[in-house]
Formats: C-alpha cells, structure tokens, sequence
C-alpha cells in the first residue's frame, strides 16, 4: 500500500530556556521518520523554496518537492525548560498553497492513502481537499492548520491564534481520520462526518472518539528533552497501525510509545 503524505517542510527556530537551535521540521518531516521505520512504502511531497530540504529527511528519495517562493518558518519557544507542555508559537504564515495542478505532476500512480497535514489556511485550499478526496483512498488529517491564523505581529512573524470557520464542516466531510489537540477541539464548534477522532493533550495522554471513546494513557518519559513534533510523530505511529488493520486502541498505545521514544531525544524520531 503506497502512503502518500502531503505538506510543508518547515525551517524552525526551537528555544528551549535560553537556548535556541535551528532546525528542519514541519508535521510531514516528523512523520516520514515514523513511516521509514515502521511503513517503508510512502512518498512525501512538500511545498517549499528551498529543494535542498530534502536531504534532511530519512530517504530523499522518497521526497518529492512542489516549489514555491516561500517556506514556512516557526518559532518554537518553550519558556519553562521544566514543562515542555507549555509552548509559545509563531510563524511567517507562508502564503504557498498547493494546488491540484501542483500535485498531478507529482503523485505516484497508485495511491492507497493519503496523509495531509496543512500548517496554516493557505496549504490546502477547497478545490485541493476535494481533489485528493476524489481518489476514493482512505484520509488522515492533520487539522491544526486550518485553524491557525495571524495574531500579533513579533519581529518579522506573527503569533498564532486559532479560530474555526464555516466551512470547515464542508472540508473535513468524508475524511477518515482527524488528528488534533484538546485546545483545537474547544473552538472546532461544528458537527461533520468523520469517522474517527484523535485528540491529544500532552502529557495527559490521549483520546479516540468514533464508536465509542478510548483514553490512551501517556507513556512515562524520565528525560523529556524535545517535544517538537511529537503530535505529529503520535500522529504517524498511529496511522502505521491503522493501516495494519489495528484497533483504535492498540493503535493508540503505540502511538504513545513512539511519542515518548521520540522526546527522549532532540529532533525527529530514531530508534536508535
């Protein structure tokens, strides 16, 4: 089954206290890690400027790059070393849609899923989502980007303040699988047909909401170093299982175990 996993590569700035590294990163980059150990046969496609990113990744050559005259950039600021829940964000809020023209030079030609991860309004416009549901393949979403919007103005970026709108119902409609935090859920006041819900809440662990709701407990982590990207290191270590026919439950405990192996360390998951 080939996994197609769509969405920006990002350049980051992470500040934890008062130290800062610079850093590759958006919810696609995380994720392909997961799927290289775990699920070898995927294809990422990023939007960005800059196609040297590619080399970050586990397999670059499992990448392929729609360019575009902008990359997203965020910053990551932790300002409680101690408590890594706490984050402040904020971003240049890329202007870099990706159209279905965009994506018809690069998809492979057979497709058994698609995996989406929008980081802010602009990546995923109406006609692309109806595009990539037109394919009749089973769809995670990430959906934290299409609730983020410019805030305040910080240097040469912005913060990010989340706020729903109408037709978010209209784009999530049909899709399998969605993928958010608990302050997502409090603003997302709308009803759609998804089949199967995934909220997260840090070190609080987790809840599935489909047929019935399942609480997945966080794995204990004696050495939290790096949260960045551990939604979406969840969010692909779940997937993977799903795609093996798991139930949401054991998909979930997995999830959380790939999760906490992944903060132990700086950067994106290692098994290692």
């Amino acid at each position: 089954m080939t996994l197609v996993v769509i969405g920006p590569v990002t350049k980051d700035s992470v500040i934890i206290g008062d130290e800062e590294s610079l850093n590759i990163g958006g919810a696609t980059y995380f994720q392909s890690f997961v799927f290289e150990e775990f699920y070898k046969d995927y294809l990422a496609i990023v939007n960005c400027d800059d196609s040297r990113l590619v080399r970050y990744f586990p397999d670059s050559a499992k990448v392929n790059v729609i360019k575009k005259e902008n990359t997203h950039f965020f910053v990551n600021r932790y300002p409680d070393k101690d408590n890594l829940d706490i984050r402040q964000q904020s971003s240049n809020f890329a202007n870099i849609p990706i159209y279905p023209d965009d994506l018809e030079n690069v998809l492979p030609e057979k497709i058994d899923a698609f995996v989406i991860n929008p980081l802010n309004r602009h990546d995923f416009p109406h006609e692309t989502m109806e595009y990539l549901k037109s394919f009749n393949v089973p769809i995670f979403l990430s959906l934290q980007g299409f609730l983020r919007l410019e805030g305040d103005k910080v240097n040469d970026n912005y913060t990010i303040r989340l706020e729903g709108f109408s037709k978010l119902g209209a784009i999530l409609s049909g899709v399998d699988v969605i993928f958010l935090d608990e302050a997502e859920k409090n603003i997302m006041d709308i009803d759609c047909d998804v089949g199967e819900m995934v909220i997260t809440n840090g070190s609080n662990g987790s809840r599935i909401v489909g047929d019935e709701e399942i609480r997945i407990s966080a794995v204990e982590c004696d050495n939290v170093v790096d949260t960045t990207g551990c939604g979406d290191t969840f969010m692909a270590a779940y997937i993977v299982q799903r795609l093996f026919h798991k139930s949401p439950e054991i998909a979930g405990n997995f999830a959380s175990l790939i999760a906490s192996k992944k903060i132990e360390n700086f950067g994106p998951y290692n098994s290692k």
